[in-house]
C-alpha cells in the first residue's frame, strides 16, 4: 500500500484527500474491482456521479472493504453529483436520495452540482439523461443554478451529506453564486491537465477558499467517450520526450509527473484507471517535487484545449466555457 495521501482542509473545516480515484466509464465488475484495488492501495477518495451509472458498484466495493476491516466508513471520502436533468429544486432531493440508495451508505461526503446548465427533466433512467433536439443540441430548462444551489443547501441540513460543491463552473458563475449563497461551495471540480492547466481559475478559487478538483488529469489517453467522442482531443503530454525525461530523473512515469504537476498547481487530481499497475502508480506521487524549470516545461503544454468541450450544450445561457476561466 502507498504511503498515506495528504489531505486539504475544506472551507467548512473537513478534510479531503489530495488524490482520488475517478470512475467515469468504469462499470459493472470493472468498477467494483477498481475501487476495491484502489482502497487496498491506499486511496481514500472515490469520485462517482449519478450520470456514470456506477454508484451501485462504487458503494458495493466501499461496503465490502468496510466489512473486511480494511477501512471504516469515516476513512473514505465519497463524492457524487446531481445531473443536469435534475436541477429543479424538487428533483435535487430525489436525485440525492437515489444516489444515496445506489451507494448503500449512510451519508455522502461531498455532493456536487455536475454542471451549471439545467436540462429538461424526462425521467430517472439512463435514456433520459441526454435530452436532445433535432439539431443535436441539449433541450435546456430555465432552472437557475442559484435555485439548484438553495436545494443543495437544504440537503446539508439533513445530515446525509457533509459538504456541497460545484463542477464545471467558471469564475463569473462562481462570483454570482458566492454573492447569494448561505453555504459556500467547498470545491469546484473542473477539467485540469497539461493541455488546460486552469491556472487563472485555480487562483480565483484559491482566493475564495474553494478547493479545485482536477478531472481528466491525464487528458484521457486511449479513452473513447460515448458522450463527447475523441475528435479534437488535444495532444497530451504523456508521450513527450521532455516529460519522459523528467520522469526518468525521479524514477517515475510520465503520468506520475503530470499528476505531481497538478498537485503542485494546488489541485486534487482524480485519475481514472482499472489497471492495478496504473492505480498503484497514480497514487505514488508524494515522494518527489518538480523544480521550477520542470514546472515551466509542464506549463508549456497549456493551449486551453479541452477533452470535455460539451459543445452540444453551448447554446445554454449557463454554458461555462464561453469565458477564458
Amino acid at each position: 500500500m502507498a504511503p498515506n495521501v495528504p489531505s486539504v482542509r475544506l472551507n467548512n473545516g473537513l478534510q479531503m484527500p489530495v488524490l482520488g480515484l475517478g470512475t467515469y466509464l468504469a462499470t459493472e465488475e470493472e468498477g467494483i474491482a477498481a475501487v476495491k484495488t484502489a482502497i487496498d492501495e491506499g486511496y481514500r477518495h472515490i469520485d462517482t456521479a449519478y450520470f456514470y451509472q456506477n454508484e451501485n458498484q462504487v458503494g458495493q466495493a466501499v461496503r465490502a472493504k468496510i466489512a473486511e476491516g480494511v477501512i471504516k466508513r469515516e476513512d473514505v471520502f465519497v463524492v457524487t453529483k446531481v445531473w443536469n436533468t435534475y436541477h429543479a429544486p424538487e428533483h435535487v432531493e430525489q436525485a440525492f436520495q437515489r444516489s444515496l440508495d445506489n451507494l448503500g451508505l449512510d451519508y455522502i461526503d461531498l455532493y456536487l452540482v455536475h454542471w451549471p446548465m439545467g436540462w429538461k427533466f424526462a425521467g430517472w433512467t439512463a435514456d433520459d439523461f441526454m435530452p436532445m433536439n433535432a439539431n443535436g443540441k441539449s433541450v435546456d430548462s430555465d432552472v437557475d443554478y442559484l435555485d439548484t444551489w438553495k436545494a443543495m443547501e437544504r440537503l446539508l441540513k439533513t445530515g446525509k451529506v457533509k459538504s456541497i460543491g460545484v463542477s464545471n463552473f467558471n469564475s463569473e458563475q462562481l462570483t454570482r453564486l458566492l454573492a447569494s449563497c448561505e453555504v459556500k461551495p467547498v470545491t469546484n471540480q473542473i477539467e485540469c491537465n497539461p493541455s488546460i492547466n486552469q491556472r487563472k481559475l485555480i487562483e480565483f478559487c484559491r482566493k475564495h477558499d474553494i478547493v479545485v478538483t482536477a478531472y481528466s488529469p491525464l487528458g484521457r489517453p486511449n479513452m473513447t467517450d460515448p458522450v463527447v467522442g475523441t475528435e479534437g482531443i488535444p495532444k497530451h503530454a504523456l508521450d513527450d520526450p521532455r516529460v519522459l525525461a523528467i520522469g526518468k530523473k525521479y524514477g517515475k512515469s510520465a503520468g506520475q509527473v503530470v499528476l505531481r504537476y497538478l498537485v503542485e498547481l494546488g489541485t486534487l487530481p482524480i485519475p481514472k484507471s482499472s489497471r492495478l499497475e496504473r492505480i498503484r502508480q497514480n497514487i505514488d506521487i508524494f515522494d518527489f517535487k518538480l523544480t521550477d524549470e520542470e514546472i515551466k516545461v509542464m506549463d508549456g503544454f497549456n493551449t486551453g484545449g479541452r477533452t470535455v468541450p460539451f459543445e452540444f450544450s453551448n447554446e445554454h445561457k449557463y454554458f461555462p466555457f464561453t469565458l477564458e476561466y
